[in-house]
């Protein structure tokens, strides 16, 4: 792909992909998700975990875009450069599907929001506000065709506006923060459905990943950045941002209100947080910034998630249609599909009344894959040494957060549970109909013996899946 000057993306900007693609929805609805399932210890512990874990795959991402700076497809090509062609298919359909679920759960929050003040929008699925987030789709995906260079720019404005509420809001709650409330119920002895402390760790895992979601979004620019250093920088200058104000944000929460009040609260319980601080203004506030944000992180994702539709077709793992480009830089057809399946499952939405919670989590489950791959891939070239050469101290370095970025993955695999795995299956085994279709574009066989075993187990995965949605044991 030939990137003009004109397109090129600086440090600021491929921070502000990070942390414009990293703060969307999710921190304003942070505080009623983590209090349904976790007690304030539960979350400290919890939070901890997600750093250290978030931190090991942010120095992997930095170290992959370093030492392959040929891979300029990010969490996509790793996989592919790792375990092979079918691996790295799923890994970008998986990717592309976290995606697009995330993006219809925006449009979703974006509307049940402004219901708030329109109660014809009810939690954001109503017919009225699905129309309304038809319209928006397809006004985003004109700016888009516009080029990227300038959908970069408006995102680093929205990032630069959605920071500020947000600021104001953890001062405004430092200062109205209660000990006596925070530790009330610590470790949530008063709400035995939680379980052990451990039992609610695990449960806040897909939230935590959920808002963390992004952070290799420089890596997928790496082609597109001034400089290839600054696709390491802004991974983790944008994490360690993001990570201050999320913890911020749902400790705060957690010393104004009790937990039973936070876990009722309607969505973007940000909002209403503040409005028991310092009333209906504080509301008004956080839907504003919230919108805002949300404007910024849809223009982010729908980005991302056709650049790596094009990147996957540019090499040949999609059919080449997808690999077409515009006159100003953009993966035209790449969007087209991704724009259409938001509108999809947007009708969808309307006739299975899904909530903004339950999209997130299989848009979080559905990012599990790629995370996995990319840090078994980092592990690998510890292991072997490739890219290294004479640096020893540096190789061993590397493993050892290689194997602690691949430890946190197989954790957050399972602790998205079994119900999910399952669901993913049921949307990753579709997405063969394209494999098959670019390896006959290339004349070459569609499986190799160990992908064919792979497809086995997730077709098997798929009809388990499928007959739990039918029989009534799984639910969307």
């Amino acid at each position: 792909m030939t990137t003009t000057a004109e397109q090129k993306l600086s440090l600021g900007a491929l921070t502000a992909v990070v942390v414009g693609s990293m703060i969307g929805g999710g921190i304003f609805s942070l505080p009623q998700n983590v209090a349904k399932s976790a007690s304030p210890g539960a979350a400290l512990i919890g939070w901890a975990i997600s750093a250290v874990g978030m931190l090991m795959l942010a120095f992997v991402f930095q170290s992959l875009a370093n030492r392959k700076p040929h891979l300029d497809a990010g969490v996509y090509a790793y996989a592919k450069a790792g375990f092979g062609d079918y691996i790295g298919f799923n890994s970008a359909w998986g990717y592309w599907l976290s995606s697009m679920l995330g993006n219809v759960s925006y449009f979703v929050l974006i509307f049940s929001a402004l219901g708030y003040f329109f109660p014809v929008f009810g939690e954001g699925n109503t017919v009225t506000a699905i129309a309304c987030a038809s319209l928006l789709v397809w006004t985003l995906h004109v700016l888009i065709l516009r080029g990227i260079k300038q959908a970069a720019f408006i995102n680093q404005l929205t990032t630069v506006a959605k920071i500020v509420p947000l600021v104001l809001f953890i001062i405004i709650a430092a200062m109205a923060f209660s000990l006596d409330i925070f530790t009330e119920d610590f470790w949530g002895t008063l709400h035995p459905e939680f379980g052990s402390v451990m039992s609610q760790v695990r449960n806040m895992m897909l939230i935590t990943v959920w808002v963390f979601i992004g952070i290799e979004g420089a890596n997928l620019y790496s082609s597109r950045a001034s400089k290839r250093s600054d696709v390491g920088k802004a991974t983790v200058l944008g994490f360690l941002g993001v990570l201050l104000l999320l913890v911020m944000v749902n400790v705060l929460s957690m010393g104004i209100m009790r937990q039973a009040q936070l876990a009722g609260l309607p969505n973007p319980s940000m909002a209403y947080v503040l409005e028991e601080v310092v009333g209906h203004w504080g509301a008004v506030l956080i839907i504003a910034g919230l919108i805002v944000s949300l404007f910024g992180a849809l223009l982010v994702w729908v980005l991302l998630s056709a650049e790596i539709m094009y990147a996957a077709a540019h090499d040949q793992t999609m059919p080449r249609f997808l690999a077409k480009e515009n006159a100003k830089g953009v993966p035209v057809n790449a969007l087209w599909l991704s724009n259409g399946t938001v509108q999809v499952f947007l009708i969808i939405t309307l006739f299975a009344a899904s909530t903004y919670t339950s999209l997130v989590y299989l848009a979080a489950s559905m990012s599990l894959l790629p995370y996995l791959f990319s840090a078994g891939y980092a592990v690998l070239l510890a292991a072997r040494g490739e890219s290294y050469e004479q640096l020893w101290d540096q190789r061993r370095k590397d493993l050892v957060i290689g194997l602690l970025a691949l430890i946190y993955s197989v954790w957050l695999v399972y602790a998205g549970g079994m119900v999910h795995l399952l669901l993913s299956a049921l949307l990753y085994t579709p997405g063969v109909v394209l494999f098959i279709k670019a390896r006959r574009e290339q004349g070459k066989h569609v499986f190799t013996s160990a992908e064919k075993v792979v497809f086995a187990v997730l077709l098997v995965a798929t009809i388990a899946a499928a007959y739990g949605l039918y029989a009534g044991y799984l639910h969307l």
